[in-house]
């Protein structure tokens, strides 16, 4: 993702690029197709409210910037409610055509095992930086790098879940057209089914840790089901499985105790992922606990879950304010490797990396975007806000950009995040021109 978007930035702006990827050559665990850009966990770009939601801004603030992974997540759009969702296979085939007929790129398939000593580098090799790489940067960088493990939801087929039980809603039925309202498939469960549910999680088979990995901690915004079961009972019925602002016209006049809900996952329809459901269960355990849930009994799976591990570097002591390497300023870091979390933030870094580095070609560097924007507030918290001891990775929040001076805002949460974009859309404009 932020490689992709860093190609596009540098060739849109009349600079040659070469793209160096190893899919087609090298595989990973968790990618299934060689394609640039291609989504290994949800097909979710979150919110797109760019009034009240942080990532939703930052959706904005990609927008204005001409980014590609924004054009073609519009281009390929699935109803989702107030959320961003796509078609990952062709967004991802969309993303890869584009480069590949860019006249300024050029794609060389094969493994980069080293880092090199070229004039300009970007490396935005996500979270699945193979070996080879991963101990060429700790080298170079002279410190050792971070990780964590993320987790992979499960997608069924639409035409093996039960519709007598299941029913289209969106929750408080939010979008602006029916299909936006109707974007999710809900599945209930009386109390106790839920209860049932929770002992099946958390006695099933999980996948084991190696020895060096069993320190590795967790991401909290993509932690398994199963742990999220461990933490308490009730955690799964307020996070992924709220019954709230649902009503099941099979049975309207009974309240879910919990709600399963599954999401479109392609343009056709014929693919649904359970929302939040990512797991390190093995894969027969899978099989099991997910089919006990009602509507789910016959569910065929295209992709069962599964559980990586994800590398990051230490960026607060790593890298300088251009997002180079303290230790060899010809090398810049994009995307997750940096430590911010999402797909959409991920991207957001491999738009300014690609910006910075036209800058620097042109001899005039670019500062980056004021903290008071999206974009801003993220790369400052990578390069010098967080606490590198305890540095961790994050989405995009409210919670790292500077307090607001407006006192009403400070009580009603709706007025406080409109003046936090408001603010951060006019800064953006100014910068960006």
């Amino acid at each position: 993702m932020a490689g992709s978007e860093a190609a596009w930035q540098v060739a849109q702006a009349g600079l040659p690029v070469i793209i160096h990827e190893m899919r087609g050559v090298v595989g990973t665990f968790a990618h299934q197709t060689d394609n640039l850009a291609e989504l290994v966990c949800s097909n979710s770009f979150r919110s797109d409210d760019d009034e009240a939601n942080a990532v939703g801004l930052l959706h904005w603030e990609m927008r204005q910037a001409n980014g590609l992974i924004m054009e073609m997540a519009d281009a390929h759009k699935l109803p989702a409610g107030s959320a961003l969702a796509v078609d990952r296979n062709a967004f991802s085939s969309a993303v890869t055509k584009r480069l590949f007929a860019h006249p300024n790129v050029s794609v060389e398939r094969g493994e980069i095992t080293e880092l090199p000593d070229w004039a300009q580098t970007i490396i935005a090799t996500g979270p699945l930086t193979s070996g080879a790489l991963t101990a060429s940067i700790r080298a170079a960088a002279g410190e050792e790098s971070l990780a964590f493990f993320d987790a992979i939801a499960p997608i069924v087929h639409f035409d093996s879940i039960n519709m007598e039980k299941a029913w289209f809603q969106s929750r408080y039925d939010k979008g602006e057209t029916e299909a936006d309202r109707t974007a999710y498939l809900n599945c209930p469960m009386d109390k106790t089914q839920y209860e049932g549910f929770i002992d099946a999680l958390i006695s099933a088979e999980k996948t084991e840790f190696k020895d060096w990995e069993k320190d590795t901690p967790y991401f909290d915004g993509c932690l398994p089901i199963e742990v999220m079961a461990e933490r308490g009972r009730e955690t799964l019925r307020w996070g992924p499985m709220k019954p709230v602002g649902l009503t099941n016209p099979h049975q309207p006049e009974i309240k879910a105790h919990a709600v399963v809900q599954l999401r479109r996952d392609n343009a056709l329809g014929t693919l649904f992922n359970i929302v939040g459901f990512q797991t390190k269960m093995k894969y027969g355990a899978q099989k099991a606990v997910f089919q006990s849930i009602p509507g789910l009994e016959e569910a065929e799976f295209a992709r069962l879950g599964g559980i990586h591990r994800n590398t990051f570097i230490n960026s607060p002591i790593l890298l300088d304010r251009q997002m180079c390497l303290k230790s060899n300023p010809n090398i810049r870091m994009a995307g997750q490797i940096t430590g911010v979390e999402g797909y959409v933030e991920s991207t957001a870094m491999g738009l300014l990396a690609g910006r910075m580095a036209i800058a620097d070609a042109a001899g005039t560097p670019l500062l980056p975007p004021p903290n008071t924007t999206a974009m801003g507030a993220l790369i400052t918290h990578i390069t010098g806000d967080a606490d590198a001891k305890h540095f961790q990775p994050m989405n995009v929040n409210f919670g790292l950009f500077p307090p607001i001076d407006a006192k009403q805002g400070r009580k009603n949460r709706k007025v406080r995040y409109k003046a936090y974009t408001d603010r951060a859309k006019a800064d953006f404009l100014t910068w960006l021109t």
